[in-house]
């Protein structure tokens, strides 16, 4: 694990190894690609886009998607982009490709070409390579970012940035604690500082790629202050090596003022960490994803879910928002109900442009304890590792001053336990080892009792169990029956 931004000489070399993973990294020339990015007009640009949605205080609405075959994926692209009216487009990578067995894709994409419909759940960047890539997108008026799930996203981001994306989302952490057993923290943590430093490369080369670590982690009863944290490390771990466009996020709770507050404190407080360390030319923006667990089977009150998410992302002054399908109960969604959500969340966007949550004391205050809770970890977390960022995350997850919900990991201490409070707001039922001091911990119990006093019952783990399921059964908070 590096210490510092890596430098120049040592990271070229780094590249004939990670080029040589899969044939087509052969495909790369990194001058070549750096022309290339050059080429590509400024409303294909994801930075350029964010800078005027922050400008012009919009947000912008980006949907998931990806397919095994390149002309079938240009053609749900367009559709989202034509008739879901996506300021945005993704491309969503397949599994085989997130860990690394290329070999697998490619059966994937050759029984694809046979049975004439997509048999992986994304598109195989890698390999299908540059070229094909680059027409992805030429073939398209809007940005393109790759959205993935890669604990060693090394030789995609090698491949996609040549190919004319120009995002690029996940990090060494948010790519690892959520989504594997097994991964080695400190070896996904240096996989991914060669990503952002091919992103800072590309940067000394005057081509600004955006960066987007993955803001929702389990998705499940995730509290802001833990999520948060992971985003700002990562942002630190990404402006070290050079990248200067930044996206933050964070996966709507349910509780609208919980949201907006985090919103804009994970915005106030990366901007406050980055600038502490002396990266204050990064450029922040903010992504909202709509509600990530379970769904209403029922298509009407899926779209209820979705224009609630819609709705406070634009309250919170997010400056995207990630978005769901009415489909999302059933797994895959088609074309069109993709564009249907899509369709909803533009409309509420559009029509609450101009309005945003007021500072109410509810909301002052529910910032204020955030704050509190953020600080409290990433000052104990810098102070473990010396403020060697990534050396700081690895000791914090050890010592479980970092503890992610319900995360596979073994290296997620997995001992802090959220509940919703009486207001659906996301507090701790049990701490674990997070560095909260006395008057933090008073608080959670105090308005885990509210609702238990509400109920009729004790504050216990059957609440944690009773929120898990409650949306998909049309309420927020799990209330016993």
């Amino acid at each position: 694990m590096n210490n510092g931004k890596i430098p120049t000489s040592a990271f070229l070399e780094m590249r004939k190894e990670v080029l040589n993973q899969w044939i087509t990294g052969k495909e790369v020339d990194l001058d070549e690609a750096i022309a290339y990015q050059a080429s590509i007009k400024a409303e294909k640009r994801f930075s350029a886009r964010l800078a005027k949605a922050i400008m012009e205080k919009e947000t912008l609405v980006q949907p998931r998607a990806g397919v095994a075959l390149p002309a079938e994926h240009i053609k749900l692209l367009k559709h989202l982009q034509d008739e879901g009216t996506a300021d945005l487009l993704p491309t969503t990578i397949d599994s085989y490709t997130r860990h690394n067995r290329y070999h697998e894709a490619q059966t994937g994409i050759d029984e694809s070409v046979r049975t004439g419909k997509s048999l992986l759940n994304g598109f195989p960047a890698v390999n299908h390579g540059v070229s094909v890539c680059r027409n992805i997108v030429e073939s398209l008026n809007v940005p393109l970012q790759v959205r993935h799930g890669t604990p060693d996203a090394r030789l995609l981001a090698e491949i996609t940035l040549a190919g004319g994306f120009t995002s690029f989302e996940g990090g060494g952490i948010s790519y690892n604690i959520p989504y594997g057993k097994n991964n080695s923290l400190e070896k996904t943590i240096t996989d991914w500082q060669y990503v952002d430093r091919l992103v800072g490369y590309y940067e000394e080369k005057g081509i600004r790629i955006n960066r987007e670590p993955f803001g929702p982690l389990t998705g499940t009863l995730v509290p802001p202050c833990i999520s948060h944290s992971v985003a700002i490390l990562e942002s630190l771990l990404a402006a070290q090596q050079g990248c200067k466009c930044i996206t933050v996020g964070y996966g709507q709770c349910g509780n609208q003022n919980q949201d907006i507050a985090a919103i804009r404190t994970l915005e106030k407080l990366t901007k406050e960490y980055l600038g502490r360390f002396g990266y204050r030319d990064v450029v922040v923006s903010t992504v909202f994803h709509q509600w990530m667990g379970g769904f209403p089977q029922d298509e009407a009150k899926a779209y209820a879910v979705i224009g609630w998410g819609a709705a406070t992302a634009v309250l919170s002054g997010a400056t995207k928002v990630i978005v769901k399908s009415p489909h999302e109960a059933f797994g895959v969604p088609t074309a069109e109900a993709n564009a249907n959500g899509l369709k909803t969340s533009k409309q509420l966007t559009v029509m609450l442009k101009d309005q945003i949550a007021l500072e109410t004391p509810l909301l002052v205050a529910e910032m204020d304890i955030i704050e509190k809770e953020t600080r409290s970890i990433l000052e104990a977390v810098l102070k473990l590792g010396n403020n060697d960022f990534g050396r700081s995350a690895l000791r914090g997850f050890e010592a479980g001053l970092i503890d992610v919900p319900f995360a596979p990991a073994q290296c997620n201490a997995n001992k802090a336990l959220p509940a919703r409070d009486n207001n659906g707001a996301i507090r701790f039922l049990d701490f674990g080892n997070l560095p909260f001091d006395e008057e933090i911990k008073a608080f959670h119990r105090q308005k885990l009792k509210e609702r238990a006093d509400v109920e009729r019952r004790d504050v216990s783990f059957q609440m944690v169990i009773d929120d898990i399921y409650a949306v998909s059964k049309g309420r927020l908070v799990g209330r016993p029956r």
